[in-house]
This record gives structure tokens, sequence and C-alpha cells, in this order.
């Protein structure tokens, strides 16, 4: 390495030090950091600004706390963060660098400092937001990964939020498609959560990428979730909501996308089902309702790269492919597409008790069926 090289991966060290401890200096939110880089440039430049100077700009508190020498355990974070940043893989991104995501420049309050891990390559990429329920039904989880499977291979990288439910199907959709995916976290980037996303969140950093705003060793904090989920639809080109209760931070994500005037797309689902009427309310209010990822696609000008047969398997599932489902099946003929229970099932049927029961369990092993709270069961199709 020459003189030169070494001078200035020592002059990029520094300007890294200087903006992981101004992000991390006590009261400088987003709002507030905006306004310093506004008026001084770099963090370098803020630390050396006069207090009276700082102050005009900020408050006091802040002020004082910009000028006050690094604290041991400020030190130890930002040596932490650089080190972070050295493994392979990982990347730091600033508001000044040239990687940092162009989509996210757009937002009201973009975020001044992302750790990245994986290819943050795809953090550049035209995303498709997919979000919905933590607590999705059969059907849910497997529209979200079909669609987001269709939208990766055609060249759309999936975004979504780490979450259970639909954000993981979303992400294992996004991972078979070419396009992969990008999950943005609400926790440190060193902090998997939650924990059964174990081995979701190591492929995510092989072949997409992870992505959070927030300092190496922070919590799952309730506040931190709502926040990142600007992020997720900041990078989003469209959001396409698959189960969302009536209130629900799915919906303020979808409405956060509607605000930058992108699109927002939904999927419908039975009038009976609390996780469509968030969907429902949407579509209400103008969201684009789809019935596979073609409407999607053609919606945003986005031309498949699969065939078509591949991508009209992208919509709801359909379980009669199963080879132990017959079409006129007699129970799923006596359920329709609403929540029904036992006793009324019965009724339509004509069958026992005993061979109700296990024709449902059959149906429910096959993915034909799920059972609901309160004894009740639903078609999936």
């Amino acid at each position: 390495m020459s003189n030169t090289d070494h001078m200035n991966d020592e002059t990029e060290q520094r300007e890294l030090s200087n903006w992981i401890r101004f992000t991390q200096t006590e009261g400088v939110g987003v709002e507030a950091a905006r306004r310093l880089l506004s008026a001084f440039g770099m963090p370098a430049d803020i630390f050396a600004a006069a207090f009276d100077d700082l102050r005009a700009a900020t408050s006091e508190r802040i002020a004082r706390a910009l000028l006050k020498p690094p604290s041991p355990m400020m030190q130890n974070n930002v040596q932490r963060a650089l080190e972070w940043a050295a493994q392979p893989g990982h990347r730091i991104v600033t508001l000044a660098d040239a990687a940092y995501p162009q989509a996210l420049l757009n937002i009201a309050d973009p975020p001044i400092l992302l750790y990245a891990k994986g290819r943050s390559e795809l953090l550049q990429a035209t995303s498709l937001a997919v979000v919905g329920s933590r607590n999705a039904t059969v059907q849910g989880i497997q529209n979200a990964e079909r669609f987001s499977e269709a939208a990766s291979r055609a060249g759309l990288t999936v975004a979504s939020g780490l979450a259970l439910g639909i954000d993981a199907a979303a992400h294992q959709g996004g991972l078979r498609g070419g396009a992969s995916s990008v999950a943005v976290i609400g926790t440190g980037i060193d902090i998997v959560y939650p924990a059964r996303n174990r081995t979701l969140a190591h492929r995510l950093a092989e072949e997409g990428c992870i992505v959070s705003e927030y300092p190496l060793g922070v919590p799952p904090i309730a506040g931190n979730f709502p926040r990142r989920n600007r992020i997720i639809s900041g990078l989003a080109r469209a959001v396409l909501v698959v189960e969302a209760a009536a209130q629900s931070g799915s919906l303020i994500t979808a409405r956060t996308v509607a605000e930058q005037g992108r699109d927002v797309f939904a999927i419908p689902g039975s009038i009976h089902s609390p996780l469509s009427k968030g969907c429902h309310l949407l579509i209400k209010q103008g969201a684009k309702l789809v019935e596979s990822a073609q409407d999607i696609l053609e919606e945003i000008g986005k031309l498949p790269l699969t065939e078509p047969r591949q991508l009209a398997s992208a919509g709801a599932t359909n379980v009669a492919d199963d080879s132990s489902i017959a079409d006129g099946d007699q129970v799923l003929n006596a359920m329709g597409f609403d929540p029904v229970d036992a006793d009324m099932l019965g009724m339509r049927s004509g069958l026992g008790a005993a061979a109700l029961a296990e024709r449902l369990l059959t149906l429910e092993l096959a993915g034909a069926v799920e059972c609901l709270p309160g004894g009740r069961y639903r078609r999936v199709d």
C-alpha cells in the first residue's frame, strides 16, 4: 500500500468515526442532525464549531453534548462500529456516501447513517415492499411468498422488515428470485430479532442485505419498529399489503408510500377475516386491488422475466393441485370461503363427527384448510 493510499484510508476512518460519534451523541436525533449538517456541513465541522453557533442551530443541551470530549463508552462504541464495518460484507453508509440509497433522499426524514450487512448494492435497486401481519394465515404466507418470488424474478428486489408472518414469507420468496431481498430491521445490525428468524437472517446476509439505522447492540424497543417502516417504504417503488388488521403498522407503511406518490397494492380477502380489514380499507382509500403478481408488474411497467404460467401461479394459492384434494371435495364444497364451525360443516356435508374430523385433519395437513380460533375452519384457496 502506498503512502497516499494509507493516508486516504486514515482520512476515511477519521471521517467515519466522526459520523458514528455524531449520530450517537445524546440528543442528536434525525431532525437535529439534519439541521446541524445543513448549517455546518460534515460532522467534523460540527465538532469544530463554536458553542454559540451550535446553540443557534440546535438546543443548548445538544450544543454542550457535541463539544464534550468523547467518553470512554463513546470511544468504545465508535471503535466497535469501525471493527464491525471492517469485516467482509459489512458496510456503514453515510449521507455523504455515494452508495447511500438515492430513493431515501426523497423521504421527509432520511436516516443519517445505515449499517448494511450483505449485498449493499441492493439498496440502490428498484424495490417492492411487501408487508403484512405477524399473525398471518396459511394462505397469507403462501401469497406473500409467491407474489414476492414472482416480483423478484421480474427484477424487483423485495423489501420487508424481517418480522414473523408476512415479512418472513416475503423475504423467502424474494430470495428465490434473481433480484433477492432487503430486510430493514428495528434493532442493532448485530442482533437478530425475532430469534426464530435467525436462519433466514443468515441467508439474507449472504444472498440479500440487512440494513439498520440503529447502532450496534440496540435491543428490540417497541418504538423503533414503526420508525424503520419509513425506510422500508422509502426504498420501495411500490408496496404490497398482503394481510393486515384495521390498525396495524403495515397500513402506516402503505400510507407513507402513498404520500410519497408511489403505488399501493392490496390483496383482498374474506369479509369475515380481521386480517382482511386493513387491505379492504386501503382499497376503499384508493389502493389497487391485485389478484396476481402480474397485476403489480403490469401496473408499474415491469416486464416479467418468467414464463406467463409461472407468474399466473404466483397469485392466491390453489390447493386443488394437491393430489389428495379433489376439485369436488365434499368438505371443501360444504365449507365455502368463509369461516365455519365443525357443527355447521357436519350439517352441510352430511358427515358424522368422526369422519368429518378425519377429513378436516387431512385437508389441514395438505394446506387446503386452516383452523381458526374458536374451533372454526376456513378454506385456503
